[in-house]
């Protein structure tokens, strides 16, 4: 498996999709990215970082305005020294956040055939899944943040609740709980 040469050494840096972590020799990244990679994952990355670039353009005033206040927003933490520190998301995080935002506002995902356009394989089928419910699969490292994920993702859903713009379609809280095991 190989890191790109410019691989930054911070969790929170922003990654170029270009430099993002290889699952095979780096020699293989121009020749063989599209055979080694689940096929959606190139493209959404690609689209994921024109909409953050773009500042976001297309998700609804509440979703920018949340993706705003997480990202754009330093948020300072008193330390048990009582100085002042920033915190900041992981970038996996943040990038597992933006897409799932990005694909519900920007591009209107209702199922698994919405998800298809990003195949640029034309590996992915419908018939490789069973189900016909729209189904956001956030695939992280263990340590790196699944929880906190979930966790924006459910204010996110509250959020347009309580501000009346309801997300028509996308599944309650404690549904999202149970199907991550957080709740009994």
């Amino acid at each position: 498996m190989a890191l790109h040469k410019d691989f930054p050494q911070s969790p929170h840096a922003i990654l170029d999709p270009g430099m993002r972590w290889f699952p095979a020799d780096e020699a293989l990244r121009e020749s063989s990215m599209e055979k080694l990679m689940p096929p959606l994952v190139a493209v959404l990355r690609r689209k994921v970082k024109e909409f953050r670039d773009g500042g976001y353009v297309g998700a609804a005033d509440t979703s920018r305005s949340l993706l705003n206040w997480w990202f754009n927003t330093p948020h300072l933490l008193e330390q048990a020294d009582g100085t002042m520190a920033e915190f900041e998301y992981y970038f996996a995080q943040r990038e597992a956040l933006e897409t799932i935002i990005y694909l519900y506002d920007v591009v209107g995902v209702k199922d698994k055939h919405d998800m298809m356009r990003f195949d640029a394989s034309g590996l992915v089928s419908g018939s490789m899944f069973d189900e016909t419910w729209r189904r956001f699969v956030v695939k992280m490292a263990t340590g790196s943040g699944k929880t906190k994920v979930l966790s924006l993702a459910l204010a996110w859903h509250a959020q347009h609740h309580r501000s009346g713009q309801d997300l028509p379609g996308f599944p309650g809280p404690l549904y999202l709980l149970q199907r991550s095991g957080a709740a009994g």
